[in-house]
């Protein structure tokens, strides 16, 4: 045990990325709370649940979770305080979001809609493989940072909040998010490699800063049902909803990515879903929907909110990307370098 320890050079020490820029004064209060003081002044009644302000600043309480800032104690992260105001951002968050979304208990039908894709439909998957510049992927890819840089953490909060087969579906899907055993098929690594090939920042939490609300959001949906048990269905309904998805939009990107002269470094992410997630569909239905509803069918409605939710949310940065684009100009706080 000693001698195969001892085999391991020493690392340098992680240190998080650096904090933020405020975008308004609940972010502001937030952000100059996080290194040490209690958060004064923060109101969010009639503060737009999907701006930048409130996005910015759940999004950065999320993180003391996950990775951390530099020059944020690690204690921060149940630090009561900030805790109390994060209830009251996530409570507007999701008021808006379920407002937003109609509620259904029919996860059947659910998944029926979902695996059907309309001979008309548009995105940015689309966009990025026919007409796409290099610009526009590398914007995409540097908004997509912000959550493939740790692919599969806020669904990991989940597995103890499973119990029997439901459990054991999530863990062989996860295992294979984390690289099934080797660190080099992680995919958070294979991303990061794609974007080394697109000549751009791997560092975790590179472009916070230049990342829209909308951006944000998506992580945070992902966050908030990962960190509330009472949301262990939306949790799942979300996972749900990539894994049986993202299929023919990983195989229309690893199309783009080549079209605009990347190698198989650049594409192993995407094709790794291609494949991966092909598989995962299966999995997640079978083993992980199937029994968890089973044994509790009272979160189908929750199952169903986490689905609406994440497509509703992917859909409003699908547009802003399109928009932006087409008008000929960044889709980002600012362009990158």
């Amino acid at each position: 045990m000693t001698s195969a320890l001892a085999a391991v050079p020493p690392g340098p020490a992680p240190v998080g990325p650096p904090l933020p820029r405020p975008r308004g004064p609940i972010s502001a209060a937030v952000l100059a709370a996080l290194p040490a003081g209690p958060p004064t002044g923060v109101d969010p009644r009639g503060a737009d649940p999907y701006g930048d302000d409130v996005q910015l600043a759940l999004y950065c309480l999320y993180e003391l979770h996950y990775r951390g800032f530099a020059g944020v104690p690690d204690d921060r992260e149940w630090d009561p305080a900030l805790l109390a105001v994060r209830r009251d951002l996530e409570a507007v968050f999701l008021a808006a979001l379920r407002a937003d979304t109609e509620p259904s208990d029919d996860v059947p039908a659910e998944i029926d809609a979902m695996l059907v894709e309309p001979v008309d439909a548009w995105g940015v998957s689309h966009h990025l493989r026919r007409d796409g510049e290099r610009w526009q992927l590398r914007e995409y890819v540097a908004l997509r940072s912000l959550y493939h840089l740790k692919e599969g953490d806020p669904q990991a909060f989940v597995i103890a909040r499973l119990d029997g087969a439901a459990k054991a579906g999530m863990v062989t899907v996860e295992h294979d998010e984390y690289g099934a055993g080797d660190p080099e098929r992680l995919h958070a690594h294979l991303f990061a490699t794609m974007m080394r090939e697109l000549d751009l920042d791997t560092r975790y939490g590179a472009y916070l800063d230049l990342a829209p609300a909308r951006a944000l959001a998506e992580v945070n949906l992902m966050s908030v049902c990962g960190l509330h048990r009472a949301l262990r269905g939306a949790l799942v309904g979300q996972f749900a909803t990539v894994e049986l998805t993202s299929s023919p939009g990983a195989d229309r990107l690893v199309k783009a990515v080549r079209r605009l002269g990347g190698g198989p470094a650049a594409t192993a992410f995407y094709d790794e879903h291609v494949e991966a997630d092909a598989v995962h569909e299966q999995v997640v239905r079978r083993d992980v929907l199937a029994p968890l509803l089973a044994q509790e069918p009272a979160l189908a409605t929750d199952v169903v909110f986490g689905m609406r939710a994440s497509t509703l949310l992917a859909d409003r940065l699908g547009d802003h990307l399109l928009e932006h684009w087409a008008a000929g100009r960044t889709a980002l706080r600012r362009p990158l370098p």
